[in-house]
C-alpha cells in the first residue's frame, strides 16, 4: 500500500481489526519513511451490481460510500462512532441485496436511511429527514418531533 502523505511504495500493517460484522478488514498502517499512519480498509467485492433509482428516473450504481457521508453529515458533532455507520450502511446494502431486485428506489432507500438513524441517534434522524423528505417549514420540523416524542412515550407506558 503506497503513503498518501509521502507516496513511499510500502507500509507496515501496525494493527489489524475486523469490522462490519466480519464483512471488512479494518488496518492501521504505517509508513517506514514519514511516519505517518492511516487506516484502510478491505472489504468482498462484490460481484453483482446494485443500481439506484432516481425520482427523475436516472439510475447510478449504489455507492455505500456515498451513503456512509450522508450518515456522517447528519451525525457530524453527535457521539457517533464511524463503526455504528459503517454498520448502519452495511445493514441497509445487505437488505437491498438479500431482497433480489438488483435496484431499489431513492424513497426506498431514503426510508431505510431515516429508520436506521432514528435507531442510532434521535438528533441525526431528523437532520437526516429533514434534508430527505424536504421539510419546508417549521411545522414539518414540528410534527416529526412530535412523532419522535410520541413513540419514546408509547415505548417508555408500553
Amino acid at each position: 500500500m503506497r503513503c498518501p502523505v509521502c507516496g513511499a511504495p510500502e507500509t507496515r500493517v501496525i494493527e489489524t481489526r475486523s469490522s462490519d460484522e466480519g464483512r471488512v478488514n479494518r488496518r492501521r498502517r504505517e509508513c517506514p519513511e514519514c511516519q505517518s499512519r492511516f487506516t484502510t480498509y478491505e472489504r468482498l467485492e462484490e460481484k453483482s451490481y446494485l443500481w439506484v433509482v432516481k425520482k427523475d428516473g436516472r439510475r447510478e450504481s449504489f455507492d455505500r460510500d456515498k451513503l456512509i457521508r450522508g450518515f456522517q453529515h447528519a451525525c457530524e458533532k453527535l457521539p457517533v462512532a464511524l463503526e455504528t455507520i459503517e454498520a448502519a450502511a452495511a445493514r441497509i446494502e445487505e437488505r437491498v441485496r438479500a431482497s433480489g431486485q438488483g435496484e431499489i428506489s431513492t424513497t426506498v432507500l431514503g426510508e431505510m436511511a431515516a429508520e436506521e438513524l432514528r435507531g442510532i441517534n434521535k438528533v441525526a434522524y431528523v437532520r437526516f429527514a429533514s434534508v430527505y423528505r424536504e421539510f419546508t417549514d417549521i411545522s414539518s420540523f414540528t410534527n416529526e418531533i412530535s412523532r419522535l416524542l410520541d413513540d419514546k412515550e408509547a415505548h417508555r407506558n408500553g
